[in-house]
């Protein structure tokens, strides 16, 4: 049974909050609007983080989600798991995913709560999969995706009752600026929850992981999904890496502190290959 640290929580307090109106967050310049095929305005990818991940994500979702599953090595769906119970605590009327690819969470999470959830990505190609996935389950009078970004949401403010982002933060310019973001259209009380890769902590399953990120994963990508998944597997492990170099965890739970967010806790899941953060907006 693969091994997990407990949540751990760190004493937040709310912090003024960074918003797309704060006059210390500047608001991106490149923002263009475009109209995707199904017809809806969304924001284009206006970051060189933004251009990777629609790049990157534009050929794998005919295979995503089993792809995912295995390279993962079975770990996707537990990890999952752990982000929606926790939102599903919260009894959500109305819930917001970002960085819904194929709506595998935004699936998830109506299968668990009775709540209307709007879904957002910047990759057409990974919409069009999650559109026919959310019909296929029966679930298209509830689950609806858009084209849009995480740093500049078309909604108002306290406009759901739980946001969740899976893999988010890696593909963004400025992760500080797209947690004030999503904090703000999370009304008070309500829950947020991330799930992303993790670089194990301890050495011996950090050099596996590395061996695994650098060598097995891009090979077994090429074998199951072509190039497409080769180039995504051999890209995942250094990007994850940078990123923690950057963002260490610290850092994080500064920021969803900045954000709004009380009662932050963490858990490192699979011998540190998953990490999960969640938490709540506080009372306004």
């Amino acid at each position: 049974m693969p091994l997990s640290r407990r949540w751990r929580r760190r004493q937040t307090r709310p912090r003024r909050h960074l918003t797309a109106s704060n006059p210390n967050v500047q608001a991106d310049p490149t923002t263009r609007t475009l109209k995707s095929r199904m017809g809806e305005p969304g924001p284009a990818a206006a970051s060189p983080e933004n251009a990777v991940a629609a790049n990157l994500f534009e050929d794998l979702p005919p295979r995503y989600d089993r792809l995912t599953e295995v390279l993962s090595l079975g770990q996707n769906g537990r990890w999952r798991r752990e982000l929606v119970r926790h939102l599903a605590r919260f009894k959500p009327r109305r819930i917001l995913d970002v960085a819904t690819g194929t709506a595998g969470v935004a699936i998830a999470l109506a299968n668990a709560t009775d709540a209307d959830i709007v879904g957002i990505d910047i990759s057409e190609p990974m919409l069009d999969r999650g559109r026919r996935r959310v019909y296929d389950a029966g679930l298209d009078q509830r689950i609806r995706l858009r084209l849009g970004r995480a740093e500049e949401l078309p909604f108002p403010d306290a406009s759901f009752d739980a946001v969740s982002f899976t893999y988010l933060l890696r593909y963004v310019a400025d992760p500080a600026a797209t947690l004030a973001e999503l904090g703000r259209v999370l009304r008070p009380a309500g829950g947020m929850a991330s799930l992303d890769f993790y670089v194990p902590p301890i050495a011996v399953w950090r050099a596996g992981w590395r061996l695994y990120t650098r060598l097995l994963m891009p090979s077994a990508g090429f074998a199951l999904g072509g190039r497409a998944w080769w180039k995504a597997g051999r890209f995942l492990g250094p990007s994850i890496e940078d990123f923690y170099r950057r963002w260490p965890r610290h850092r994080l739970y500064e920021a969803w502190r900045e954000a709004g967010l009380v009662d932050v806790e963490e858990r490192i899941l699979s011998l540190g290959g998953g990490y999960v953060m969640r938490g709540r907006k506080h009372h306004a």
